[in-house]
């Protein structure tokens, strides 16, 4: 989408003062000077003006002149003005230049015209470093990583660090592990004296997403410098992958060494493992830290990913605290305390959470309706809870998720309400998946349904996503009638789909 030019903010006297120092002085050198020092102003529109009374005077500028407007171009998003410029380069016999075409590159990717700077690329008959890796870094940034791969394949001259960080990036986005590698040992063998931090959180954060945690950390020990992204990165990547311990350790051995501060993005990581290991008193002391920190704010991001700790180690109280506090409550706040509410068994307070939010200009999303499905569901509320679903599709436009369809099939089967369950799943739009039938069968077993149970278990083998307590509840549903037969086959195919039911667990926490 095309842009509007900024509007130059020099008055009449500057630009007739800018006009009498081209007449003294048409040196292209000075005024090229003076033309950059705009174009790294905070003001960089107010090139333009210079530019355009460079141009008037042939012995005014030269192909640096065409550089800084380039760039200028760029900083204030000004395509039309850049496509002006490459048009008059092509024109006066510039275009063949590789600083000019290097700064048209850069252009045309920050617009995002990944086709126009192809084909500025491709017309260079000998690019340079900056050439490549101003293309591959630009594939990359537009979604084209694998192109980006190639090009970086075909380069004919030594790529720098800053041309690994491209690559990396791309290996990691189409999952090249290998290749990743390859760039990794190329890097250490031939541009180790270039080696720099951000080459380095360029590896770990491609080890890190590609699951290497244990190579992620072992490189993390060995930086010779580390910043607030590296610790950041390996956190981050812990929580990922589930094991929110390892981040906590992690997130306290930065507090303790205090190479640097955790920034926001850190803090909000950590909080997230704390959610997980639905660890209180962890997640409290992370919160009294923000509090200590003068630079942090408990709003905005920060500010939910605290209610979402709360929430998910079942402190309401704190969660409403903290969630009164934020500034600016947006529609992952109000979600979080509405599923909040419901799953802590304070559905009641949902609806009146849901009402106000409206009152407050906030337009409920699909996250936001599971919540209010979900805590109809846990009070008993069918008639509220359908009603929300028609809403949510008709008022709102939301296309239901499974998500939605499963909490509506729960909210069915609590109530007892068995028939209307089955009903609403065969008139389902989506082929409902193993959850939906699994909520299904659990409220079959938990009211004495047995005719529907037998009528409903078949389905279970011939859809996807069936989880682990879905076979565990048929095959122990079989064994306490005595049916030994069928109970094996469900377990038999279990071992055969590679699921073990994972031995139930619980914890105290003790004060120290």
């Amino acid at each position: 989408m095309q842009r509007k030019l900024l509007i130059p903010t020099l008055t009449p006297k500057q630009l007739n003062q800018i006009q009498a120092h081209i007449v003294k002085s048409p040196k292209p050198h000075t005024l090229n000077i003076l033309l950059g020092s705009l174009t790294y102003s905070p003001t960089p529109q107010n090139a333009f003006p210079l530019y355009n009374l460079m141009l008037q005077n042939p012995y005014s500028h030269n192909q640096f002149t065409f550089t800084h407007a380039l760039k200028a171009c760029s900083s204030t998003h000004a395509l039309q003005k850049a496509l002006e410029i490459h048009a008059y380069v092509v024109k006066t016999g510039h275009s063949s230049d590789i600083f000019i075409q290097n700064s048209l590159i850069h252009l045309y990717i920050v617009e995002n015209c990944i086709g126009s700077a192809c084909r500025v690329f491709d017309s260079i008959r000998y690019p340079d470093v900056v050439s490549w890796t101003s293309i591959i870094s630009g594939l990359c940034k537009c979604g084209f990583e694998e192109e980006a791969i190639v090009k970086f394949s075909s380069m004919d001259v030594k790529p720098n660090s800053v041309t690994l960080v491209s690559v990396l990036s791309a290996c990691c986005n189409v999952k090249a592990l290998n290749l990743g590698k390859a760039v990794h040992s190329y890097g250490l063998k031939n541009v180790s004296y270039e080696r720099n931090l951000i080459f380095d959180n360029a590896l770990l954060d491609f080890y890190v997403k590609r699951g290497s945690l244990a190579y992620a950390r072992h490189l993390f020990v060995k930086m010779p410098e580390r910043d607030v992204v590296t610790w950041t990165t390996l956190v981050g990547g812990f929580v990922q992958r589930g094991l929110s311990e390892d981040a906590v350790r992690v997130f306290e051995e930065m507090v303790q060494r205090g190479e640097v501060e955790p920034n926001e993005a850190t803090i909000v990581s950590v909080l997230s493992a704390c959610s997980l290991l639905c660890d209180l008193s962890l997640g409290h002391w992370v919160h009294s830290y923000v509090d200590k920190r003068h630079d942090l704010a408990v709003d905005g991001n920060l500010g939910n990913a605290v209610v979402n700790m709360y929430v998910k180690c079942g402190n309401m109280s704190m969660a409403v605290q903290v969630f009164n506090k934020l500034k600016c409550k947006d529609i992952v706040s109000w979600g979080t305390m509405i599923s909040g509410m419901a799953m802590n068994s304070k559905a009641h307070y949902s609806f009146p959470l849901f009402s106000l939010m409206l009152v407050h200009g906030i337009l409920p999303d699909d996250v936001a309706f599971i919540g209010l499905l979900s805590a109809c569901s846990h009070a008993g509320m069918v008639d509220q809870g359908f009603m929300f679903f028609k809403a949510m599709i008709d008022v709102y436009g939301i296309l239901p998720q499974m998500q939605h369809y499963a909490c509506v099939v729960d909210m069915y089967g609590r109530a007892g309400m068995l028939k209307e369950a089955e009903d609403f799943i065969r008139e389902m739009p989506l082929e409902a998946d193993g959850p939906i039938w699994g909520a299904l069968l659990n409220a079959c077993n938990i009211h004495g349904n047995e005719e529907m149970f037998e009528r409903i278990s078949p389905s279970l083998h011939c859809v996807k996503d069936v989880s682990i307590g879905t076979f565990a509840l048929l095959s122990n549903s079989y064994a306490s009638s005595n049916r030994w037969v069928d109970a094996n086959k469900v377990r038999d195919e279990m071992r055969s789909m590679g699921l073990k039911k994972i031995a139930g667990s619980s914890w105290i926490e003790i004060s120290k």
